[in-house]
């Protein structure tokens, strides 16, 4: 048992957590929605501390991250748990599992870099569950992992509050959110959660200095409609600048939503080429096969920078972070500083 960081005792035994914007109230001997932070005795135990579910070596590619250390591997872990109920998860088998009933791996912070290190990884990626509720265990291992050269990734839904990130701030290298919809109704309805707080989250990751990239899953008849993709477009525009890699992504049916059909390419197009008519630099779509809308190219110029197939990418048109044809600074992350 971990002692949990962000959280305060409250009347009767209860404690209140705040790592993640549900801000959950804990009676003794409850756990909160996120099925892993425990109350026992008036404190509030992280139960999956050191625990992993899921471990592998990733392309960076596979996060997805296109503008941070392209073409390299990242050590992927994941545990189990989740603060949201999305009816579309892929990996609901860890995401909703039991502490009681989950296989688990024990993996200390350490032996995860040195892992990371003999793999030939320049970076740790904590994914396939929310790392959010990880907290404790993500902030040892990755501050052990920038000491070490090592690139430190968090695959999230944002939903963590402010003080909870603030604290990752001097470990925590990216920040791939998914920006599920543009509307509280959808976030409601198919997350159990709202939009404002990771709309929120996400902006202070920018101001801690953090690379942003976004994933957007475009599912038909929720989230589709152009209207809605050009408004959360012009969001990320103002909000997060022009140059932050928007990924939209293919929808497949999977576990509670198998009632819809897979998202056509053609509209995954037509929301690239508004990106890019709304002054987006780098939009990109995913889950489809091999396209050109997963290349980066100079938005000056529109040479080829960085070539992709499936997850490995080439880069073919850069001077380090200049386009090699024109000169033209390009917002990537090549090295960790």
């Amino acid at each position: 048992m971990h002692e949990a960081r962000q959280y305060a005792k409250k009347e009767n035994g209860a404690v209140q957590c705040s790592l993640c914007a549900h801000r959950c109230t804990i009676a003794p001997g409850k756990r909160g929605i996120c099925g892993v932070r425990e109350n026992d005795g008036g404190i509030l135990y992280a139960t999956t501390y050191g625990l992993v579910s899921a471990e592998a070596v990733d392309p960076i590619e596979k996060k997805p991250l296109f503008h941070y250390l392209p073409g390299t591997r990242s050590y992927s872990l994941g545990g189990i748990g989740c603060n949201f109920r999305c009816k579309h998860c892929q990996n609901w088998h860890i995401s909703q599992a039991k502490r009681e009933n989950a296989r688990l791996i024990p993996l200390s912070p350490d032996e995860g870099v040195s892992r990371a290190l003999e793999n030939g990884c320049a970076s740790i990626s904590w994914t396939y569950n929310e790392p959010t509720i990880w907290h404790e265990y993500t902030r040892d291992m990755g501050s052990l992992a920038r000491a070490r050269g090592l690139g430190t990734i968090y695959v999230t839904n944002g939903y963590i509050t402010e003080d909870a990130l603030t604290e990752l701030a001097p470990m925590l290298g990216a920040f791939r959110v998914d920006l599920k919809a543009f509307t509280d109704d959808f976030y409601k309805k198919v997350c159990g959660a709202h939009l404002q707080p990771v709309l929120d989250a996400t902006v202070r990751a920018r101001e801690l200095g953090m690379h942003i990239e976004t994933v957007t899953l475009v599912i038909p008849g929720l989230n589709d409609s152009m209207t809605e993709q050009e408004a959360l477009i012009r969001w990320v525009i103002e909000h997060l600048g022009p140059a932050t890699p928007m990924h939209f992504t293919a929808f497949h049916p999977d576990y509670r939503m198998t009632d819809r059909s897979a998202t056509p390419v053609a509209l995954l197009e037509k929301i690239y080429k508004k990106a890019k008519e709304l002054g987006l630099r780098f939009p990109y779509l995913g889950n489809v096969s091999r396209t050109e809308y997963e290349n980066t190219y100079c938005p000056a110029c529109g040479a080829l920078l960085i070539e992709r197939q499936g997850f490995s990418g080439r880069c073919t048109g850069l001077d380090g972070q200049q386009c090699a044809t024109c000169g033209e600074k390009i917002e990537i992350v090549r090295h960790v500083s």
